[in-house]
């Protein structure tokens, strides 16, 4: 009889712990790390992967064209998003995505959301993925396109957002208070409409979040948490984070030989199909030279120039 009892306890005991479990929005972090397993450097205390701050700044510089070139090689063609509006489009948005999936709101299981939220002590729904947001993050949401009384996101959430991260954000989803979120210096962001209403539950049960730091689809791409976010004219580029260095230092490769082949083509030393065709190895020559000379000079991090001459045969 005791160990019919003791068997039932350990099965209730398993079943609450999956009911909590399946409660649970965030994902863990031994998830995270084997949904990740190509990323092999630093990672967070949570285990989304943490592509370095000097990537990060040398990813600004980086084309769509360039970083989609070497996705597409490495065997990820679809990871870029269309169709977005815009606010400070001039700049450019990079960081680290921190995920959020919302679904349309039903009142069973957004109270077996929210109850298991308010016992950890947080508050709307809405502020638990910007709660764990830090410096060069980006807050990537997919809120299924929701418009009337779907924004979770207004100039208060804005600001707050802005001061942990210092960048924008990635929304599929209305923003409202638009005016004033274009009035924050830096918060580059990538949204799909603009509502005045906003996000009230439980009285108005449009959106619940299901997910945070869980992969999550924004347009036709899955974009995983760590992913580094590239947006520029107009488009938003989800790069994985083991692939980052290879696009940042294609991009810087592809970048100094254009120079070295404009140079040259203003100077009249090399024909356009010269510049055009595979290089001689005498105009590979020229351009090692060429970086070497003008090393201290040219818009990639000296070190990395260094290297590179290190590992040419010319």
């Amino acid at each position: 009889m005791l160990k019919s009892k003791n068997i039932l306890l350990v099965l209730l005991a398993t079943v609450l712990l999956n009911t909590v479990k399946a409660q649970e929005v965030q994902i863990s972090k031994e998830q995270l790390i084997a949904l990740t397993p190509l990323w092999t450097g630093e990672r967070f205390p949570d285990g989304r992967p943490k592509v370095s701050d000097q990537i990060i700044q040398r990813m600004k510089n980086v084309s769509v064209e360039e970083a989609w070139a070497v996705m597409k090689n490495a065997g990820y063609a679809y990871q870029i998003a269309y169709g977005w509006q815009l606010i400070h489009p001039d700049s450019v948005l990079v960081g680290r995505a921190v995920t959020a999936t919302f679904m349309p709101g039903r009142p069973d299981v957004w109270k077996a959301i929210d109850s298991l939220g308010k016992k950890q002590g947080k508050r709307g729904q809405n502020t638990w993925p910007v709660d764990i947001l830090v410096k060069g993050d980006v807050y990537v949401a997919d809120q299924f396109g929701a418009t009337r009384n779907g924004p979770t996101i207004g100039d208060n959430v804005g600001n707050a957002i802005y001061a942990k991260t210092g960048n924008g954000i990635v929304y599929d989803g209305a923003l409202r208070d638009v005016e004033g979120l274009k009035d924050i210096p830096g918060f580059t962001s990538f949204y799909t409409s603009y509502d005045p209403s906003f996000h009230n539950p439980p009285g108005d049960l449009t959106t619940m979040i299901v997910g945070i730091n869980q992969p999550t689809r924004i347009r036709t791409v899955t974009v995983m948490p760590g992913d580094l976010v590239l947006g520029k004219l107009g488009v938003v580029v989800f790069i994985p984070p083991h692939l980052a260095e290879r696009v940042v230092t294609t991009s810087e490769i592809v970048r100094l030989r254009d120079m070295f082949g404009h140079q040259r083509l203003r100077e009249g030393k090399y024909t356009a199909g010269q510049i055009d065709a595979r290089w001689s190895d005498e105009i590979e020559r020229d351009f090692s030279k060429w970086l070497n000379d003008h090393i201290s000079e040219l818009p990639v991090p000296k070190e990395f120039i260094q290297q590179y001459l290190k590992d040419r045969t010319w």
